[in-house]
């Protein structure tokens, strides 16, 4: 008899609103990167977008204070989320609320792969991608205007999100400000941990090419020496039953009357 595992009630709020806030998530990232992108969008625009904004970090908080309410060990469950609740209350981290965006990631986990490899491949490059647009987004509001600045638009901190996460970093682009650099080594510590497993990710598929392209050489060696040594069997015993009529010819011959 199999048991079945007891669902919680942090499973089932999690399983119901996990869609809802991916759609949120999405609306948050189109409503925040706008004006930063385009300053020069009317201002409606660029009020509602705040309000999206707003509205949508309200629900982040909603679904926080609703998973701990829910969690059965909640001290424990506090203590493993405080980056979540750091991120949400410190007003100076205002561009790190991107990275509440990381539950886009569960969109792609459904149509990854079923191995494990195919999952971290996905997570690895969708957390790639996310990483470097959030950085971008996050190190141009905070640098633009600021004296001294050399990020002033969408496309500067696109470029110096590259170089940094690739740990290339130029320096032709760097943070000024104390939110701008509490950014950067964000992207640093994240880029490291990114780049490392898309390293491990494709080294472990080029081991398993040479492993297959091993097995596949040995296999059609096997069927080779398996077809000699069926040819040798076939010639030996052609040869023995040539040897046995040449060797049947003299009697044969002797008997014979005349």
């Amino acid at each position: 008899m199999i048991v079945k595992p007891s669902t919680t009630g942090l499973d089932r709020w999690e399983s119901t609103s996990e869609a809802p806030l991916q759609i949120v998530a999405a609306l948050f990232l189109v409503a925040y990167a706008a004006p930063i992108i385009h300053p020069s969008l009317p201002g409606w625009f660029t009020n509602t977008c705040s309000w999206v904004v707003i509205g949508a970090w309200v629900l982040f908080g909603i679904d926080y204070v609703a998973r701990l309410i829910l969690a059965e060990h909640r001290w424990r469950w506090f203590y493993t989320n405080l980056p979540s609740l750091f991120i949400l209350i410190v007003p100076i981290l205002r561009p790190l609320r991107l990275l509440r965006l990381v539950t886009l990631l569960n969109v792609l986990n459904r149509t990854s792969a079923h191995s494990l490899r195919g999952k971290v491949a996905v997570y690895a490059t969708g957390g790639v991608t996310l990483l470097i647009i959030c950085g971008a987004l996050a190190i141009t509001d905070a640098e633009r205007g600021q004296p001294g600045s050399l990020i002033e638009n969408f496309g500067d901190g696109l470029w110096w999100a590259v170089t940094t996460i690739t740990t290339v970093g130029y320096g032709d682009t760097h943070p000024v400000s104390i939110t701008g650099r509490i950014i950067a080594a964000c992207l640093m510590a994240g880029g490291i941990a990114l780049v490392g497993v898309v390293t491990a990710t494709f080294a472990s598929w080029l081991v398993e090419q040479v492993n297959e392209t091993g097995t596949a050489t040995t296999d059609a060696t096997s069927e080779r020496l398996a077809q000699i040594e069926e040819q040798m069997s076939a010639l030996t015993n052609a040869i023995q039953q040539l040897n046995e009529r040449r060797a049947d010819a003299p009697s044969n011959a002797g008997s014979t009357t005349y």
